[in-house]
């Protein structure tokens, strides 16, 4: 990057600057004796050549668009097309959560996200026993494909994209997906959209858990198949390191983790399916937490686009340069959210959200004030989109691809965060890779590790939270909070077994044993889930038939 004659001036620059700093620090000390990120990565005083004296400009940063995508996938970013605006959304009934997308593309947004609640997630109905008092709290409730027709209701389906959060029954949401399309004469090849789809992420950190492990690999190799052949322009799974972040990882753990997960599904749809690699890495996606260090969220989003490039094209000897993208989603950080002075996480979350653009993402969830304290409300929601909105189109950033390209401090703690995520994804490899790793419990302890240690930093004052350890008033503030009605939950169950009533409970059944029969073979699972969703089985009857055939996970405890 620098000749020697420059480095020879930059060092004798910094003795004279150090003389001067001593003589400073002597007369003012420094706030801190040291300085370091959130995830506790120290920062220097100052950074110049010297720290990046060995970049190789066209080998590590380069050009957007060019391998290795250090500064972007897209030739043009957002001078192109901005991000994709997509706001979590799903709150008590279908009806409600469709009321609240037709609400949010009326204000601007350009991608929908569903959010599922906790019996959905974990493939349980809502009639269920344990589903009781769960009914539409902390997402949508889909029971049925008569639910996911009332929530797609007046959407335009072949003209946004959805994501949807769902991990141990992704198939059964994403077969509802594609049964409504179908209905209202939409080819598959012309929707779009995500499902999370990722297990090992849930075995690490979230512990949404149905199946065991191999099982649930299984399904997502099924799905992945699935859609490389006949849904195109879907994501089948979103490599999720959010939840892993928000279960107190660093960055740098946050990041290696992801990458070691990619690593093992890319490896068992290889060894599984037999497919070519080219023919379903570009559709991978992934999904990072955009955290409070604004540098250092930066570095890391940088970092992760050049580490999945050269482990596509170096691991697994992938040929389009498209299956060497790393396209993302991001989501500012919901544990950086407080309920104490919650109108300062406006603040919080437009720093998150200028650092996920600053990183380059493809698209973009900011959270809302309240979410500390409830499912957010129309009023927290639109000041949530309209932060996006503003970084989009008032000031400036998105004028120039990757802004902070040449910066000593960017360039050299993206090194350094890609040389410690190195380290991690070398020693699981060590370790017979991620699906060991975990059962070894090797990721869990080292997130509950760093948890602890940012919680001590915390509480010691080393780390900063304003309104909580420093600032604090004692003044209790309460946003307006959505409210989720008490009789929902009646009306869901009704609804649910009205369904059951008058459908055609031979085909259903048929098609639940058809599905039962298919698992106990290598064949791919998805025609089967698809034709008991059209049937209008219930979630929990197709999971049911998984938990009865693979079983039921049950976590061990992880001495720590």
């Amino acid at each position: 990057m620098f000749t020697q004659r420059t480095l020879g001036q930059v060092r004798k620059g910094g003795n004279e600057w150090e003389r001067e700093l001593e003589r400073s620090v002597e007369q003012k000390p420094e706030r801190m004796e040291r300085f370091s990120t959130v995830s506790d990565v120290e920062v220097k005083r100052i950074y110049t050549p010297e720290d990046v004296k060995d970049t190789d400009f066209a080998r590590d940063i380069g050009y957007p668009g060019i391998f290795p995508f250090t500064r972007g996938c897209q030739p043009s970013m957002y001078r192109g097309r901005e991000w994709t605006f997509r706001m979590f959304s799903g709150m008590g009934s279908a009806a409600d959560t469709n009321k609240r997308w037709h609400l949010l593309l009326g204000q601007g947004e350009t991608g929908l996200s569903t959010a599922f609640d906790f019996p959905t997630l974990m493939g349980y109905d809502s009639d269920c026993p344990r589903a009781r008092g769960e009914c539409g709290k902390c997402g949508v409730a889909i029971d049925t494909l008569t639910d996911f027709e009332i929530l797609t209701d007046s959407i335009p389906l072949d003209g946004v994209t959805t994501s949807m959060t769902i991990n141990p029954p992704a198939p059964v949401l994403w077969a509802m997906y594609l049964a409504v399309a179908e209905k209202n004469g939409i080819g598959w090849d012309k929707i779009g959209g995500t499902i999370q789809n990722d297990m090992l992420k849930e075995f690490i950190a979230q512990k949404t858990l149905m199946l065991p492990p191999k099982p649930s690999i299984r399904l997502i190799s099924d799905t992945v198949e699935f859609g490389t052949k006949y849904v195109p322009r879907w994501n089948t799974i979103s490599i999720s390191g959010y939840h892993i972040r928000e279960a107190g990882s660093s960055a740098v753990q946050e990041l290696a983790f992801t990458l070691a997960d990619g690593i093992a599904y890319v490896q068992d749809v290889l060894e599984r399916k037999k497919l070519d690699v080219d023919s379903f890495a570009p559709r991978l996606s992934f999904f990072f937490n955009s955290h409070l260090d604004f540098f250092e969220e930066i570095a890391k989003f940088r970092a992760a686009r050049r580490m999945w490039a050269k482990i596509m094209r170096y691991r697994f000897k992938a040929e389009d340069p498209r299956s060497w993208w790393m396209r993302f989603h991001t989501q500012t950080a919901g544990c950086s959210l407080v309920a104490q002075q919650p109108y300062n996480n406006v603040i919080r979350t437009t720093a998150e959200a200028l650092a996920a653009v600053m990183g380059g993402t493809q698209s973009l969830h900011t959270n809302s004030l309240d979410e500390t304290l409830a499912l957010p409300s129309e009023f927290a929601v639109t000041i949530a989109l309209r932060t996006q909105q503003i970084i989009a189109d008032e000031i400036g950033v998105a004028n120039t691809i990757d802004p902070m390209a040449g910066s000593y401090f960017v360039e050299s703690l993206t090194n350094e965060i890609e040389e410690r995520a190195w380290e991690y994804i070398n020693r699981i490899d060590d370790m017979g890779g991620m699906l060991a790793a975990i059962e070894m419990g090797f990721p869990q302890r080292e997130i509950a590790d760093a948890a602890y240690h940012y919680q001590q930093q915390i509480e010691g004052g080393e780390k900063v939270v304003i309104g909580v350890n420093k600032y604090s008033t004692g003044e209790q503030v309460y946003p307006p909070l959505l409210q989720i009605s008490e009789g929902l939950e009646e009306e869901q169950i009704a609804r649910t077994m009205e369904v059951k009533r008058t459908r055609d409970n031979r085909k259903a059944i048929q098609s639940l044993n058809a599905l039962r029969a298919a698992c106990k073979t290598d064949k791919n699972m998805m025609p089967y889930v698809l034709e008991a969703v059209k049937a209008y089985a219930t979630e929990q009857e197709i999971c049911d038939v998984w938990r009865d055939v693979f079983g039921e996970y049950r976590e061990s405890s992880v001495h720590l």
